[in-house]
């Protein structure tokens, strides 16, 4: 019995050395922060919708960290320009003074140790602005330091934008089903007012805006409200839009903006009272228009959108939110 106690407490002993390194080195947790991507807007009522993005993020990864980043160059230097502005502060405006791009973004959390960094587009659809956020990304990720444990990031990865991106890995035409989805509150409502249904997008002149016309088509496939969507930049131009709407003879429209937000684009190119701006060009045509300025991002279920892809990267890349 003594022999056997004498045993236990050597075994006991040992363990009691090894164990813990062992468990410390698997168990030790890498810090991981999301970095909410969007273009940004200088309308500060509009920021409503990229808070609300964030609200819909923290709610379902409250203990992670979580960042903003504006990928416009203009629009943050429109609110850097106000960070002396006693008005902004008022309204609780002080951190959008100070967002920073997406590469001092990702420094800056990697200088406070986090090592695994989701970066979440926001944007629509895989454009210029979403290509250019891979491009960063993909930059950082080419560094290679000559000690592993030097590596600034463990992993650093990019989700898709609303309308998902090229590839077989989660194929974006379902994505565009889901965005489909999530704006059935706006069929209700030009429903209800026996109304077509208008839509205006940002666009890019430079990349194909397939996915908005995919978006309409599928749109009046599930939807009896007729759908119409048009960009600023790319096609359907207004004029496309305005083609379509006098062949249908349409008499009443509903005018929202197909963005993240409802800023300048939607004040002014959609709503403005300008000569060039589309209720106006619709209204010279006869047509009843009523605008509502709201951005996507307001919209829970849309924001949602962004949660389901934060949550496909990161299982895609084995990282634990």
């Amino acid at each position: 019995m003594k022999r056997f106690i004498r045993i236990l407490a050597v075994v006991t002993l040992v363990l009691s050395l090894v164990i813990p390194t062992t468990l410390v080195a698997k168990t030790k947790k890498e810090k991981t922060a999301i970095v909410l991507a969007s273009f940004g807007t200088s309308y500060p009522n509009a920021l409503k919708a990229i808070i609300n993005i964030e609200k819909e993020v923290r709610k379902e990864f409250g203990d992670v960290a979580i960042k903003h980043a504006f990928t416009s160059n203009i629009i943050r230097k429109k609110w850097h320009k106000r960070r002396d502005d006693k008005a902004f502060q008022k309204k609780g405006l002080k951190q959008f003074c100070y967002i920073k791009g997406p590469l001092a973004t990702i420094a800056d959390l990697q200088d406070e140790g986090y090592k695994n960094i989701i970066v979440q587009s926001t944007h629509i659809f895989a454009g210029e602005e979403y290509e250019d956020l891979c491009s960063y990304v993909d930059s950082l990720n080419k560094i290679k330091t000559h000690k592993k444990k030097f590596m600034p990031f463990n992993k650093l990865v990019v989700g898709r934008p609303a309308l998902g991106k090229p590839g077989d890995k989660h194929p974006y035409h379902h994505d565009i089903e889901k965005a489909v989805k999530a704006v059935k509150a706006d069929v209700k409502e030009a429903q209800k007012m026996g109304a077509t249904l208008v839509y205006m997008g940002h666009g890019n002149e430079y990349f194909s805006t397939g996915a908005y016309v995919e978006f309409q088509a599928m749109m009046n496939k599930k939807y009896k409200v007729k759908t119409l969507v048009g960009v600023v930049e790319g096609y359907p131009s207004v004029d496309d839009v305005s083609a379509a709407l006098k062949h249908m003879n349409a008499k009443k429209i509903l005018l929202k903006p197909l963005m993240v937000v409802a800023g300048d684009h939607a004040s002014n190119d959609m709503a403005g009272d300008e000569d060039d701006s589309w209720k106006v060009i619709f209204k010279k045509m006869g047509i009843d228009v009523k605008t509502k300025l709201k951005g996507l991002g307001e919209n829970k279920k849309w924001a949602r959108i962004y949660v389901k892809h934060l949550k496909d990267v990161a299982k895609d890349n084995d990282i634990k939110l």
